[in-house]
């Protein structure tokens, strides 16, 4: 599977600082992402015509939702895009020293997030739901409330919601988080875990590539409390006239063509097994 084989790989080579250069429109916006979030983020090998170069791992580009929305950004302000690939963890430090200017790496605004940045009006193609992902015809299948996990072994990802709600579910086995994404889907195609929690917006990006694994779409009054609007741009926070032009960007995104580029980037990832 080309597309895992990339999913899984993690952050090659020495980081250095980059510094913007000024395009043919005069203005470049350095992007910080993931690049290992399917459907939001990955890295994948060769050129296409809706993907972009990362700056700072030659020969490889960054594809997915964030990355077409970040283009729309670029579009609406006459920037050039350049995309800068950092682990997960290092994404607000790298905004914060300079590294980059902008994050879209499917961050939620939380209020920890919002001491180190602030944050745009969400870009996501819905409410931010997040459930809780099985193994099909396993022991957890057939749960239809947080109380019924009373006991198993639910794993998320290092600092993030998807690790801290995790102590939401009554009498679970919180599992030590692990670095990305593909690591908890590894763990759980593998059966060393009983559940990973995700958001239920890439839920059918992971099925695509795992169809072995299923998802727990909970009722409202039975899921997870959320303390965050969701998924939005990360900027300084001494940089407000470009976090006005950001909102002004994503308010030109009609829901319509959110939900196309979603469906496009999880079709993707359906196309790259």
């Amino acid at each position: 599977m080309p597309f895992l084989d990339a999913f899984l790989r993690l952050l090659r080579g020495a980081e250095r600082q980059y510094t913007a250069q000024a395009g043919a429109d005069g203005r470049v916006l350095r992007v910080g992402m993931e690049c290992a979030y399917a459907p939001n983020n990955w890295e994948e090998e060769g050129a296409t015509e809706t993907n972009l170069p990362i700056i700072n791992n030659e020969g490889f580009y960054a594809e997915g939702y964030d990355v077409q929305i970040a283009k729309r950004i670029g579009e609406a302000l006459g920037a050039q895009i350049e995309i800068v690939k950092y682990p997960w963890e290092g994404l607000l430090e790298a905004l914060n020293q300079g590294q980059v200017d902008l994050i879209v790496s499917g961050m939620v605004d939380s209020e920890e997030h919002k001491q180190a940045a602030a944050f745009s009006d969400t870009y996501a193609v819905a409410p931010t739901e997040y459930s809780v992902m099985v193994q099909r015809g396993g022991a957890y299948a057939s749960a239809k409330t947080l109380a019924d996990f009373s006991g198993a072994s639910v794993l998320g990802q290092r600092g993030t919601k998807l690790d801290t709600v995790i102590d939401q579910i009554p009498g679970v086995n919180h599992i030590s988080p692990v670095d990305t994404i593909p690591n908890m889907l590894e763990r759980l195609h593998s059966g060393t875990v009983d559940g990973i929690v995700i958001n239920l917006d890439s839920a059918q990006a992971y099925l695509n590539a795992y169809p072995d694994l299923a998802v727990i779409d909970f009722p409202d009054s039975d899921g997870f409390v959320l303390d965050f609007s969701g998924i939005c741009v990360g900027v300084r926070k001494a940089d407000t006239a470009l976090l006005d032009e950001i909102n002004a960007a994503l308010a030109g995104i009609s829901a319509e063509e959110r939900r196309a580029l979603m469906d496009e980037a999880t079709a993707k990832v359906g196309a790259a097994q």
